[in-house]
């Protein structure tokens, strides 16, 4: 068995990634929680420790593609940036709960963002842009269950608390916060072969409440994050990518129809782990076929370190 390589991914970091928002369906376009989270390791999390494990992940996404409907470029001219940095906190213990092991956990980011809209009228050109750098919402991870049914395998499952903490503003054209609760039951896993091809993914669903400043409540979002690669002794290197939809309507004032949005991206994946040093994860990402939503690119550079 690969068990080496599958030793050192339990010290991946699965819940350590807060993305950005993007700008097309759901309410502004922005989905509810982060894409683009899990790659390599997804399925492992880090190991019982005094301390816990400490996480960083700093991400860019720009787009300057807003999609309809239909998935051709709507008319606007449109543009949004945004740099996010998230730290994180997991806790794994050697307690068990269904034949796991149990952990806990906790997302604060923050947003750097920079928007602009401009929309051709028989009256002339309506314009706003916004640029803001404040905290974005809170996640809250207070399960954690992690199996090991091999050395080469990995299987957790997570449920998130996203909450209302981050600057929000329905007037202005962008926020780091949502101003809603979401509720999101997570599953990963992770193969690992005795060749040391990997295959990880995650799957996860976003029940939202309603935002009571806007009377807008998002559908229900799907989200299969993926990574395929083969080890290289400390190397990882593959693709991987998320496929996003939304499962059910937005329900808002003025919604002519379900504003329901999707998208497919994907691009190569890295990653790195040599005990005694923080382990290391990369990726770049290119998104396509998106409908009611922006289409864009973006890369992300997550590490970590358990005490």
């Amino acid at each position: 068995m690969y068990t080496s390589k599958s030793a050192a991914l339990a010290l991946c970091l699965t819940p350590f990634a807060l993305f950005c928002g993007h700008t097309g369906a759901t309410e502004n376009g922005s989905p509810t929680t982060p894409n683009g989270v899990y790659d390599f390791g997804a399925g492992f999390t880090p190991p019982a420790t005094p301390l816990g494990t400490f996480g960083l992940r700093t991400a860019y996404y720009s787009a300057n593609r807003l999609m309809d409907g239909d998935g051709h470029k709507s008319a606007v001219d449109f543009s949004i940036d945004v740099l996010s940095i998230g730290a994180a906190y997991i806790r794994m213990t050697n307690q068990e709960l269904f034949g796991a092991k149990y952990g806990f956990g906790a997302v604060l980011p923050f947003f750097k963002m920079n928007a602009s809209l401009d929309v051709a009228t028989p009256f002339g050109t309506v314009s706003q842009d916004a640029e803001v750098f404040r905290q974005a919402d809170a996640q809250v991870i207070p399960l954690i269950l992690q199996w090991t049914p091999a050395p080469n395998i990995g299987i957790n499952a997570q449920l998130q608390i996203q909450a209302p903490t981050g600057d929000y503003d329905k007037d202005r054209l962008v926020s780091p916060g949502l101003n809603h609760w979401t509720i999101s039951p997570i599953l990963n896993a992770t193969w690992i072969s005795d060749s040391g091809f990997e295959l990880s993914s995650s799957f996860e669903l976003d029940f939202n409440t309603r935002n009571h400043d806007t009377d807008y409540k998002n559908g229900v979002e799907y989200r299969h994050e993926f990574a395929a690669g083969q080890h290289f002794g400390p190397w990882t290197v593959g693709i991987g990518g998320y496929y996003y939809r939304q499962l059910s309507d937005d329900d808002g004032p003025s919604l002519t129809d379900g504003n329901r949005a999707r998208v497919f991206a994907v691009g190569p994946a890295i990653s790195y782990f040599k005990p005694g040093l923080p382990p290391v994860w990369l990726h770049a990402y290119k998104e396509f076929d998106a409908y009611n939503r922006a289409e864009g690119y973006t890369v992300a550079l997550r590490l970590s370190q358990s005490f």
